[in-house]
């Protein structure tokens, strides 16, 4: 479940309209769904379309070199060899060491099997465990999850008369040495999936073991798959390619597997079969086969995995579920006191923290923890004596290897990958080692590097967040690495309702987006990150959540800042407020059609019903221009400018005036209404889009600005009196009096059309070189004696006469 991150940096990849449109339409999904493929770079409807599906699947044979790997095992199989298999203590090492140990036992094999403590034998295949391998009568050694580097050991043991078969997944040494043995490795191996986890890398051997001896395919129950599915979520692999197809068939499989300590162990987990995904079993089955080996030996969580007495099974899975709880309560400690010398520390670029007492199987969990929290790499190291044995995660932007290599003149031996390491070191060369890795993450960090990101994969309308969208999402699972949950991206929302759950950890409150509410909670948060009064723009990941038998949609809070939007360009508008007077006071007067010298071109999209914000966001969002046209462009500035930005502003009357300011905006979206059909056609004019995003609310404030713009019998009789009350007036003077009420001040156009109708009627006398009015002496006359006051009464009628047309149409 992602983390709450208020202080996260928003980035949205660029999502065109055309390749969302043209993804929905391919296949049939929503708005949203194609949005997340798009900025996933799944725009190609086949590939799309093939990653919902999740199929992909490859042969063994795909490992290039694997048939020497089979025929050198099956030939022990056959002499009846001692035959030990070499695991790894973590839950991908126990799950591989499985997974080989039951096809050999389905191959007539017996054999043996061997997990390194962590505590006693650190990671990996050491020379130690290789001469005991030997006084033992071992002929066969088989690694899993362990020895790509192990160039000497293995070396060793074949000097020693042992074949040994290396099966791995982790990164070769940085000289590029390889062991001298058979490799089944999917990067080196050439697989097609190069990110399977060590646990998929024996249950394809075991295929191709069992293929190659003849034996008829196990049964679905039978398989191993649930095997290799709980690893690869559990060891953090890429959710991508083969990997989810093997997560998605093998939750499956885990729901209805036949291994009783699988089962006994979702019993102590309170995991039920049908509720199994990869988030149960992430974060409740994988821990308690972890903890065995954090803690103690990992041998109890193989043991489990291989046993087939009931009873047996349901015993050990209490053991590792009290295993776990212990865990928790050192882990708990470990980071009470690592938080401790981090505040001691002060702001740091990376972290090393050493401790007395640590248990080296636990400070990995509170190094991530750390990285998380504190946005910087992080590396824990357990004190024992004169050495150290220390953990290390890392963050975006910095290869945690890269810089344990940089500093390995002062360690004893490391080894890992980009995201997680792991290392010894002496206590003599603890200080020199921190200064090394600090100074080498301040030669690789940035000040980017060092905010947390929060990438968007979808901009949503309130509307949007319901049950049904919930559960399309889940055609993009497994989530994990690589695939994670889809953040999707709530623009000018509000966080109301607070209410503390969980005993204060954590708020369960109500979003307010595009006039629809929904349910939210903040998971590790006591209170709200912004004030529930103003707009914030906020991910959430949306999940179906089932309580007390009903199902319903909830949205896990992710990220929320307030509203900090680009600026709004404005279009078309005048210069001056006495410069619009003046402009609409010389312009033709309206008249009954209008001449459009290209066909309609736009595409035209009826958002009408989402929330503006979101409908705003997601094209503002898609990378391509925006031009937005609206009835008022003072007005909805004001309203817009506080909670979105990013876009060009113009109104309908501008854009009538002149239909060649849209021509650089793929799109544009109708805020409020067309308010004649000349408006209309211009809306369609040009190449791209064109969005009708107006509602009851926008359409009554339409016919608002119509009345205020063109109702000009009480706004004459009004400006009349006060002219002929002052005598006439000039400059600043006179536009004061055409200004009006400064709190409901006319607008410049309004100000043109009332000054002209005055002129025309001889009420007043206006000299363009003073910008003076004078007031003639009254006398009486008829409003309709003006043609600009019959042809702006028509545009009044007519417009209100295509709104109510123009609603019955969208009913």
């Amino acid at each position: 479940m992602p983390s709450l991150r208020p202080d996260a940096r928003l980035e949205v990849p660029p999502a065109p309209v055309g390749r969302v449109l043209a993804l929905r339409e391919a296949l049939g999904v929503s708005d949203v769904l194609a949005q997340v493929l798009v900025r996933r770079g799944l725009a190609d409807p086949a590939a799309a379309a093939a990653f919902l599906a999740a199929e992909e699947e490859h042969p063994p044979s795909a490992f290039a070199g694997i048939d020497g790997a089979v025929a050198l095992i099956l030939r022990h199989v056959r002499d009846g060899s001692r035959i030990v298999v070499h695991g790894d203590y973590d839950v991908d090492g126990v799950c591989a060491t499985a997974a080989l140990v039951r096809s050999l036992r389905r191959l007539g094999a017996s054999p043996g099997w061997f997990l390194p403590s962590r505590l006693e034998d650190g990671y990996g295949l050491s020379l130690a465990t290789v001469e005991r391998l030997v006084r033992e009568g071992t002929a066969l050694l088989v690694t899993v999850d362990c020895a790509i580097t192990a160039v000497e050991e293995v070396a060793a043991a074949r000097a020693a008369g042992l074949d040994v078969v290396v099966t791995d997944h982790h990164r070769p040494r940085a000289d590029g040495a390889l062991p001298d043995a058979p490799i089944v490795h999917p990067a080196l191996s050439g697989y097609p999936c190069a990110d399977l986890c060590a646990a998929a890398v024996a249950w394809k051997l075991g295929l191709a073991l069992e293929e190659a001896a003849g034996l008829h395919p196990r049964a679905p129950g039978e398989d191993d798959l649930d095997l290799a599915a709980l690893a690869t979520v559990a060891d953090c692999v890429p959710l991508q390619g083969e990997n989810r197809a093997i997560v998605r068939r093998g939750m499956r499989a885990l729901a209805s597997t036949a291994k009783p300590g699988l089962r006994a162990l979702m019993r102590v987990a309170q995991v039920e079969p049908g509720a199994m995904d990869a988030h149960a079993a992430s974060f409740r089955l994988a821990p308690r086969i972890n903890a065995a080996g954090r803690l103690r030996r990992a041998d109890a969580g193989l043991e489990l995995l291989l046993t087939e007495d009931e009873e047996r099974a349901d015993e050990i899975a209490r053991e590792l579920d009290a295993a776990n709880h212990d865990r928790r309560d050192v882990e708990t400690r470990i980071l009470f006191e690592a938080e401790r010398l981090v505040a001691e520390a002060g702001d740091r670029l990376a972290y090393v923290l050493a401790g007395e007492d640590w248990h080296p199987g636990v400070i990995g969990i509170v190094a991530s923890r750390l990285a998380e929290r504190h946005h910087r790499p992080t590396i824990l190291i357990a004190l024992d004596g004169e050495r150290g044995t220390g953990s290390g995660r890392s963050i975006a932007g910095f290869d945690l290897l890269a810089g344990l290599n940089a500093s390995a003149e002062h360690l004893l031996r490391h080894g890992g990958h980009r995201a997680a390491a792991g290392l010894e070191v002496a206590r003599s060369e603890l200080e020199a080692f921190r200064a090394a890795f600090e100074a080498h993450a301040a030669s690789v960090l940035s000040p980017e590097n060092l905010v947390p990101v929060e990438t968007v994969d979808a901009v949503v309308s309130g509307d949007a967040l319901h049950l049904d969208l919930a559960e399309e999402l889940e055609r993009l699972a497994p989530f994990g690495m690589g695939n994670p949950s889809p953040a999707l991206l709530l623009p000018a929302a509000q966080l109301a309702d607070p209410v503390p759950m969980g005993e204060g950890k954590h708020v369960r409150f109500t979003v307010h987006g595009g006039g629809h509410r929904a349910r939210a909670v903040a998971f590790g948060s006591p209170r709200l990150p912004v004030d529930p009064d103003e707009p914030a723009d906020t991910t959430f990941t949306l999940e179906r959540n089932h309580w007390n038998g009903a199902t319903e949609a909830r949205l896990i809070l992710r990220c929320a800042r307030k509203c900090k939007p680009d600026p709004i360009q404005i279009l078309g508008e005048p210069p001056s407020f006495m410069a619009g007077v003046l402009e609409e006071f010389a312009r033709k007067l309206p008249g009954r059609t209008l001449s459009l010298p290209t066909p309609p071109e736009r595409r035209v999209l009826d958002r009408r019903g989402a929330g503006l914000a979101g409908t705003i966001g997601a094209l503002v969002h898609s990378g391509e221009p925006v031009l937005i046209v609206c009835a008022d462009v003072p007005k909805r500035q004001r309203g817009l400018q506080a909670r979105l930005g990013g876009f060009a502003l113009c109104s309908w009357h501008a854009l009538e005036r002149d239909p060649l300011i849209a021509q650089p905006f793929q799109h544009l979206l109708a805020l409020d209404p067309p308010l004649c059909k000349e408006h209309e056609a211009v809306l369609n004019q040009g190449t791209g889009h064109a969005h009708l995003a107006w509602g009851d609310p926008e359409l009554r404030f339409a016919q608002q600005i119509i009345e205020l713009e063109y109702g000009l019998r009480a706004p004459l009789a009004a400006l009349y009196r006060s002219l002929r009350d002052a005598g006439g007036a000039e400059g600043e003077e006179l536009e004061g009096q055409l200004r009006g009420d400064a709190e409901r001040p006319r607008s410049p156009a309004l100000a043109g059309r009332l000054l002209r109708v005055l002129q025309e009627l001889s009420l007043v006398s206006l000299d363009l070189d003073r910008l003076a009015v004078t007031v003639p002496a009254a006398r009486r006359t008829a409003l309709e004696r003006s043609e600009a006051f019959r042809a702006y009464e028509r545009r009044r009628e007519e417009a209100h006469t295509f709104l109510e047309r123009a609603t019955a149409r969208a009913a």
